[in-house]
Formats: C-alpha cells, structure tokens, sequence
C-alpha cells in the first residue's frame, strides 16, 4: 500500500546501489533509476548522490529516508492489522538461518508450519550466524533461526534449545579411536573450520582458547561456509571437524563419519532473534513462539533416538 518510489527509494539508501537495490526488490535496473527519477521530479531536488560505484544520500535525501521508513513501517503495520481480522494467517514471512540450521532443523519446522497454515509463504536466506543477525538488527529479515546470537541492543533473542557439539572425521581417522577428545588431542591434526562469523567456528575457537590454544597453532585444512562441504571433507579424509550432533545423524548412521564428543562437553544454543523496535505481526509472534515450540519437540526426540 505504501507508495512505491518509497519503497525503492529506501531499498537504494539501505544498499547503496541501484544494482543491489533491483535484486532485492526483484526489478530491472532501469525501472529503479524510473522510480528515483519520479520522486526526486516531485521533491524538486536531488535526494542521491551518484559516484565512485556508490550511491549516498544528500541533506534532503537524510530526511526523506526518515519519513520514508516510518512509512513504510506504517504501511506494513496497517497490512498486518487487517489482515489480523481473518481467521487464517497468510501472507509472506523473510526467515533468515544459519546454515546449520538450515540443513537440519529447517526442513520439518517448515513442513509442519506450512500444514498448519498454508497461506504464509516462508522465503528463506541462509547465511552464517553473525551475517543473519545483522540482518536482522537492520529489519531486512522478520527474524531468524540460528546457532548464537550476540548481544546486540537491536535485536531480541528467544532460546529455543541447545545441541552438543562433535568431532566428526572419517571411520579410519587416527582421532577415530578415542572415547573424548581435548583440545590438546586435536591441536597438531587437521582442522576444517566454519567462515567467519559462523556460531559454531565461534564456540570451537573458544573451547580451543579455554585450553591456551590460539587459533594461529591449529592446523587449519579449510575454512567453509558449506557445511555439506565440511561433513563431504571430513568424510574423506581430509582433517576433522567440529560439527552440531543433529546436522550429522544420518552420516553416522550410513558410516561415513564417526562422532566423537569433547572434553569438556560444548554446546550450541539455538535461538530465535526478532528486530527489538519493529511492529511484530501476529504470523512473525506465531511463527517465533511455534519455532521455540518445535526446535525444543525436535531436540527431545533426538536425545531419546
């Protein structure tokens, strides 16, 4: 409902870019520069400087994107609340979750929220965790699924459950044979990390520190944001990694890989994040509470399999 130069005017604001503005908005380049021509035509001034493959905002343009977000923060608001007056929850949901996630927990949580209320449609992004949250604290996203979240004032954290975290390497790996492993056993063998940011590469550079070991004496064999890349490397060979338990059931149970638990134990917390300042609906309240709801449901049948 909201005008829709506004629309485009902010998404270019937010990227930076008329290029990054039309993928998100899923426009032609052209129709974005038409829609910026429009408004800037009916302020009588120019609201985006251009240059240096970056686009910045002007004075005017300052205080147009102020107007121009509580708008749309209005629009969307006012969408939800009559919509709200429906029995059944529809419309479209921007989930943001880690990869992790994402591979495992994602599939049946949408499954079973989709069967229960057909008419919301979930898009998805997957990114690691500190990436999502960002994306998140800056309103992109509705909310998020993933493995930690920091402490950001902007966004609000709900814990759902936790998982432990494994070493996982081939069957025949020399580290296969032990019962535990500490961060002394692991530091001289090969060590495919996560990228950077990952929650998961987080919690293993911290158990590695709480043992003295600095992430510059590991022998790092790759870093990857892939965890089905992690899971095919470990598999081969090619080092060990640290992985979530319930990301790699399947690949134990066929023998590809062996899991091998941690001295001392270390656990990820899953969590869901919302923006803390932004109008929650009630499909993003439902989605969140039915999320929290469903993560712990699944992390209990895990434990007793």
């Amino acid at each position: 409902m909201a005008d829709r130069r506004l629309q485009v005017f902010s998404a270019v604001a937010k990227y930076g870019s008329f290029t990054r503005a039309a993928e998100h908005l899923f426009m032609t380049q052209p129709a974005v520069t038409f829609q910026i021509k429009q408004l800037e035509e009916h302020f009588n001034t120019r609201l985006l400087e251009r240059g240096h493959g970056k686009v910045s905002l002007t004075q005017a343009g300052e205080v147009v994107m102020a107007y121009a977000e509580r708008i749309l923060d209005l629009s969307d608001e006012l969408e939800s609340r009559v919509s709200e007056l429906t029995d059944e929850l529809g419309g479209s949901l921007n989930i943001g979750t880690s990869t992790t996630i994402a591979a495992y927990w994602l599939p049946q949580l949408l499954e079973g929220f989709k069967r229960k209320y057909p008419r919301v449609i979930p898009r998805v992004v997957v990114g690691n965790s500190q990436l999502t949250e960002d994306r998140v604290a800056s309103r992109e996203l509705d909310l998020a699924l993933i493995e930690i979240a920091s402490e950001q004032p902007a966004v609000e954290r709900l814990a759902a459950t936790r998982d432990e975290l494994l070493v996982i390497c081939r069957p025949g790996d020399p580290l296969a044979k032990y019962d535990k492993l500490t961060a002394a056993d692991l530091r001289d063998h090969p060590f495919i990390t996560r990228d950077p940011g990952n929650g998961i590469r987080i919690l293993a550079e911290e158990f590695f520190a709480a043992a003295g070991i600095g992430v510059d004496q590991l022998t790092v064999s790759a870093e990857l944001g892939s965890l089905a890349t992690v899971k095919h490397l470990a598999a081969e060979g090619i080092g060990y990694a640290i992985a979530s338990r319930a990301a790699i059931q399947r690949d134990i149970r066929e023998g590809r890989l062996v899991a091998i638990p941690l001295e001392p134990r270390i656990y990820t917390p899953l969590e869901v994040i919302v923006p803390r300042d932004k109008f929650r609906s009630r499909l993003i309240t439902t989605f969140a509470e039915y999320a929290v709801a469903e993560l712990q449901h699944m992390a209990a049948a895990g434990e007793t399999a």
